[in-house]
């Protein structure tokens, strides 16, 4: 019995740690009204540690990615934290929203859960990124060889039209050197065998039929020579030609190699064909997810599933009675207001009147004076006397 006595005699002394009130903020619990609920104390604490958790997450998450996007780590870091605390406001409007009269509501919470899983998606892909860091850069080294594969062949369909031309030119006026070198080859090979007796008449040395054929040989070879120095300049330009297309597709090489890194786009990239590619990494790649969508859904998860509790009860209530609170106070104001603007008219229309009555003799004095005034007076009309008096004595109505 005492210690019953002693533990409801305390029970009001309850002072939450710094780390409870904390916890408390997290899940959008009220200290005044929550602090005297035992059980829901807790539950409270429960739903804030699971939002702390998300913040944690949140923003180790949203700093990695960021480092994959700009070069200085502390401004990764900033704008992670900065991510983070965007994610625990979204997050706190969630759980604040889910009340116990639209907790069994399924549109309510549809909305909520629709929401908190974009952001959670979202979310696991840079700490998907972080686990798999290994297996996507040697991923990305793979993805960017065929990228570099298929930069060649679209430069190689790009300047296929003009390496074409410029090879045909090259082969035709190869052609026309052959032709030419092999008749001139027929020819020599035509004259030394009738010189040694081995073809033609079959006399040695130089006859009339020999002289004929050396100066055959000679006339062919002297074309073959002019052939080749008026043909041997359009190779030059040719092969000069192809030599700067190659040398404007290895630049482009270049420039196109320089443009290869490891971004956020790429890695998911990477992943994607990591997870398409390997059916270990396939399976693990969705239970993390899973995993990780439902470090953000937690929140959301325990506000729904913990039940209604005291607190709840609280906080209809003391909702209620401000409403009644509130609701009271405006028809006072309006009574107070009313009541002051009909003792003012009461007071204001008691002051005319005997304004009204004190001045009448005066008036009426002065309307004489003015009369008076006129008459002794050979100046001025009637109506400009009637004109002066009208602004000197009567009154003028209100608008």
């Amino acid at each position: 019995m005492e210690q019953n006595a002693h533990s409801l005699s305390q029970r009001d002394n309850y002072t939450p740690s710094d780390f409870t009130r904390f916890l408390w903020w997290l899940s959008t619990a009220e200290k005044e009204l929550i602090k005297d609920c035992t059980v829901d104390r807790n539950r409270y604490a429960i739903t804030g540690m699971a939002v702390l958790g998300t913040w944690l997450f949140a923003t180790l998450a949203w700093s990695y990615f960021f480092s994959t996007v700009v070069n200085n780590s502390i401004i990764a870091i900033l704008l992670g934290i900065f991510m983070g605390l965007i994610i625990l406001g979204i997050d706190r409007a969630l759980i604040k929203g889910i009340t116990a009269n639209n907790k069994r509501k399924a549109a309510p919470i549809a909305f909520r859960l629709l929401l908190a899983l974009t952001i959670g998606t979202f979310m696991a892909q840079p700490a998907l990124l972080y686990l798999f860091d290994k297996e996507i850069h040697v991923q990305i080294s793979l993805d960017n060889e065929q990228r570099k594969m298929a930069k060649q062949h679209e430069l190689d369909s790009l300047y296929e039209p003009q390496v074409a031309q410029y090879q045909n030119q090259k082969n035709t006026l190869q052609q026309q050197l052959d032709a030419k070198y092999t008749e001139v080859a027929a020819s020599r090979d035509a004259f030394i065998a009738e010189t040694d007796g081995t073809g033609g008449s079959g006399k040695i040395g130089l006859k009339d039929i020999a002289h004929a054929k050396q100066n055959e040989y000679e006339k062919l070879d002297a074309a073959y020579k002019q052939l080749n120095t008026d043909v041997q300049p359009k190779l030059s330009n040719a092969d000069s030609a192809l030599n700067a297309i190659n040398q404007t597709k290895q630049k482009e090489m270049q420039s196109f190699n320089t443009l290869m890194n490891d971004g956020f786009l790429t890695r998911i990239e990477a992943l994607q064909h990591l997870i398409q590619n390997n059916a270990a990494a396939k399976f693990r790649y969705y239970l993390l997810v899973i995993i990780l969508v439902l470090i953000e859904l937690m929140p959301v998860i325990a506000k729904s599933l913990l039940p209604d509790g005291t607190y709840d009860e609280k906080v209809r209530l003391k909702e209620l009675m401000e409403k009644r609170v509130i609701e009271t106070n405006i028809q006072h104001e309006g009574r107070l207001k009313e009541m002051y603007n009909r003792l003012a008219f009461e007071q204001d229309s008691e002051f005319i009147n005997e304004f009204f009555d004190e001045a009448r003799n005066e008036r009426k004095q002065k309307m004489r004076d003015q009369l008076k005034r006129w008459k002794e007076s050979d100046n001025g009309s009637f109506d400009e006397m009637w004109e002066k008096l009208k602004r000197d004595v009567l009154t003028r109505q209100e608008n």
